[in-house]
């Protein structure tokens, strides 16, 4: 069996190396991350060409100050304090925005260096765009916390939700949303219609709501919508009008109930309290808070 050669850059011939000026030149400039020499106050001394064309633009002349090109510039005193305290960094995240407005999401990595003849402290780095790993993660994080058939968050972010804001003191309202016979119509129209029935009363409940309020199916035919921030009269209010606008739309039959949160008691309480009145209005005879209209 034949020995295993062990290499030395030695062996490496010089129009191969990096050590070779010419060859270190080619390498950086056909790289895909960014690779600059900064001021520690954001004046950019030199880049390579990916390095421009993270911030959409062709040269060190069109560039301008990075801190003028970043989201948040505390963020990037937070990396400088990094670098002042350890002379290190390593893949710090932050957003910039290119000369064409859009945003990207970048992760640095740079190094502190002083020059032995001037003194002066500069900062070599290395810039990573991660925009499209980031948009991926959102979407893989979108799919985790939503409900595949109707597009309504599902138990897995009312989890998470209950766990965020549980501790505090602020309030919330509840209210339950559950079709009436859900399996009679299925068996009478089918699964297909069924789901179709569920996926309309979702939509209308998304639609009826805030941006800051969330729409859950709970499971089967129950629905919860949580209105962070609202008392009893706010949580009335939205059930009602979600029983009026019900009148116009093509829905199947449905039931409301609601609660609003009772000093620091758990959203899980509260739920609890709106499902219950749910219930009640379900069996009660003069149908309060109850919609009944044919989809076909």
């Amino acid at each position: 069996m034949p020995a295993v050669r062990e290499y030395d850059l030695r062996d490496v011939p010089r129009h191969l190396s990096l050590e070779d000026p010419e060859n270190l030149r080619r390498f950086i400039r056909s790289l895909k991350e960014g690779i600059y020499v900064s001021t520690p106050d954001g004046r950019i001394l030199e880049g390579n060409p990916a390095f421009f064309e993270m911030f959409g633009v062709a040269s060190l002349g069109e560039l301008g100050r990075v801190p003028a090109l970043l989201i948040d510039p505390q963020v990037r005193e937070k990396e400088m304090d990094i670098l002042a305290r350890e002379g290190v960094v390593r893949d710090f995240e932050f957003q910039i925005r290119r000369k064409d407005g859009e945003i990207r999401t970048v992760i640095d990595t740079a190094y502190a260096c002083t020059d032995p003849t001037t003194g002066e402290e500069v900062y070599h780095g290395i810039l990573i765009d991660i925009t499209d790993r980031k948009r991926l993660e959102e979407q893989l994080r979108e799919q985790i916390l939503r409900d595949p058939l109707t597009g309504c968050f599902n138990r897995r972010f009312l989890a998470q939700f209950a766990a965020r804001h549980d501790p505090t003191k602020e309030s919330w309202g509840c209210i339950m949303a559950d079709v009436d016979g859900l399996k009679v119509y299925n068996d009478r129209h089918g699964h297909a219609a069924g789901d179709a029935a569920l996926t309309r009363l979702a939509r209308f409940l998304m639609h009826e709501t805030r941006t800051e309020e969330v729409v859950i199916r709970m499971g089967g035919d129950e629905f919860l919508v949580v209105l962070p921030g609202a008392d009893e009269a706010a949580t009335a209010a939205v059930a009602e009008r979600f029983r009026t606008s019900a009148g116009t739309e093509r829905l199947v039959s449905f039931s409301l109930g609601w609660a609003s949160r009772n000093e620091r008691e758990a959203l899980e309480r509260t739920i609890g309290r709106a499902d219950q009145r749910m219930i009640t209005v379900k069996a009660a005879a003069s149908g309060t808070f109850r919609k009944v209209r044919r989809t076909d």
